[in-house]
């Protein structure tokens, strides 16, 4: 009886194992069909080009090589209704916000608005706006349950602030509240203020993103010193690593020019002289926001349009005398002389 049961054990484990086997093998056969049928998707049936473009208002798959339709009637899997301007567009869209780093929780959490108001327009009573009141207070409470993401609303705050007054751009703003984050998740911020924590993020963004502010344009903005921002910079740079290119002093001036209010001629001719200064390796070791005021300064003269030296020196916020020093090595360097 024993025998009997181990033989029929046995023959039914033989029977598992090329059940599998058979299962094995059918996996990979229908893996290997579904490649090579994602490959014959990926290229023309005409002339093996891989070099599709897809015509989403016709849609449509066309090669670029030979003209050929490869696919048509594809799926649109945007939305259903059409859009003439942002208000229309956000009066039809049924979706959220997308997620955004600028805010502590990523903009997911729930916000419970300020109108005392019902869905249709209607005022609550006294009795619905105190329990909305004690509503709102329990949603800020449980949208900031520790301290990380106190300190972390905190400083994302401190970051849109800085960015606003400074005029940069989205794309600068996310990539500091990504600096800070990553700060936050190391634990680099005891010993440090938050502030400058936030101010420094906010600088090496800048830097990284090609739209440099000087520590001068900084200080009015930040609620910390020159010094502290500075040392809180390369201990950002050092730990986290930061690839951080040394400013480019064309990058300043568009700025001044704009501020000057100056026509593309000296734009132009600027960037020329420091090109021009690069290529004789006279900049290293030059403040390069000194280096963009002087270009800017004797491009404004070589143009035939009058700036003097106190409206290049308010504006860029250096020295007179940096700005004399240095315009004079720009000419000598791009073998100029003024009219």
């Amino acid at each position: 009886m024993s025998d009997a049961l181990h033989a029929r054990t046995r023959d039914d484990e033989r029977k598992w194992r090329d059940h599998d086997g058979d299962a094995a093998d059918t996996t990979q056969t229908e893996s290997a069909e579904r490649s090579e049928q994602t490959e014959e998707e990926l290229q023309c049936p005409e002339c093996s080009s891989t070099d599709l473009v897809a015509d989403s208002e016709r849609g449509e798959t066309v090669c670029a090589e030979c003209g050929l339709v490869v696919d048509e009637d594809s799926i649109d899997r945007g939305p259903e209704w059409r859009a003439f301007d942002s208000a229309e567009r956000d009066e039809k869209s049924r979706v959220g916000a997308p997620t955004t780093n600028l805010m502590h929780d990523k903009g997911l959490s729930t916000n419970i608005g300020w109108q005392n108001k019902d869905a249709y327009g209607n005022a609550l009573s006294s009795r619905q706006r105190e329990q909305m009141q004690r509503l709102r207070t329990w949603n800020e409470r449980f949208r900031t349950r520790d301290s990380k993401e106190r300190n972390l609303k905190q400083a994302l705050g401190e970051i849109d602030r800085m960015a606003s007054a400074l005029g940069l751009p989205g794309t600068v703003r996310e990539t500091a509240s990504v600096i800070y984050r990553r700060a936050l998740r190391e634990d680099l911020l005891p010993g440090r203020s938050i502030e400058g924590v936030a101010t420094a993020s906010l600088y090496a963004a800048a830097r990284q993103a090609g739209t440099p502010r000087s520590l001068d344009e900084f200080t009015p903005v930040s609620r910390v010193d020159r010094m502290e921002l500075t040392r809180t910079y390369r201990y950002l740079i050092r730990e986290l690593k930061l690839e951080v290119e040394p400013a480019d002093p064309a990058s300043y001036v568009p700025r001044f020019v704009s501020r000057l209010d100056r026509d593309e001629e000296v734009e132009r001719t600027a960037r020329a002289l420091i090109e021009s200064a690069k290529r004789a390796e006279i900049t290293s070791g030059k403040s390069p926001v000194g280096l963009a005021a002087a270009a800017v300064y004797a491009a404004a003269l070589l143009s035939n349009q009058k700036v003097t030296q106190s409206d290049v020196s308010e504006v860029a916020d250096v020295s007179e005398v940096t700005i004399r020093n240095r315009y004079t090595e720009l000419l000598d360097a791009s073998d100029q002389r003024l009219p």
